[in-house]
């Protein structure tokens, strides 16, 4: 299957920018990007980014297992926001660095965990988990809450200037 994701360079910057503001106790900072989506054949999806919406600092739980944890406010307000639109919810953090990253153990079993609660809030949009680096980024996507094997992006365009894309080969 294909996955192709597409974001503004506007957006992009602005999560970006986000993402590396500095936390007085969390190692890095989360956010969710809102997604509508268009299948251009049974298997063929594109992911359109939408909105960003950054985690306020008062859902971050002071927990030194992880890089951040965030509490249920958090999910509950992006919850509330895709229950009401029609929108996927994309949990998003960044490994910082360059190149396409790729996921850790923790990210891979934690995202295994929390993104098919998404689908409490709308079932019928695709959800899923994005890590930024600096220059790059890579994403799954979760079909239905059902769904144990996420599709992982296979291609992504940034829009703007300059225009930037990468394939999965």
């Amino acid at each position: 299957m294909k996955v192709q994701f597409r974001i503004t360079l506007k957006l992009l910057k602005e999560i970006r920018t986000d993402l590396n503001r500095p936390h007085a106790f969390a190692l890095e900072r989360v956010g969710f990007i809102y997604c509508r989506f268009a299948w251009l054949s049974k298997s063929e999806l594109v992911i359109l980014a939408h909105d960003y919406e950054p985690v306020d600092d008062a859902h971050y739980e002071d927990d030194r297992e992880f890089g951040a944890v965030i509490g249920v406010g958090a999910f509950r307000r992006v919850l509330t926001r895709t229950y009401h639109e029609k929108l996927g919810i994309f949990h998003v953090h960044s490994h910082g660095g360059k190149g396409v990253p790729r996921p850790s153990g923790p990210d891979m079993s934690e995202t295994a965990k929390f993104v098919p609660d998404f689908f409490h809030g709308r079932r019928d949009v695709p959800h899923g988990a994005m890590i930024f680096s600096d220059d790059a980024l890579s994403g799954r996507v979760w079909l239905s809450e059902d769904d144990r094997k996420p599709k992982t992006f296979t291609s992504c365009r940034v829009t703007g200037w300059p225009l930037s894309w990468w394939q999965k080969s």
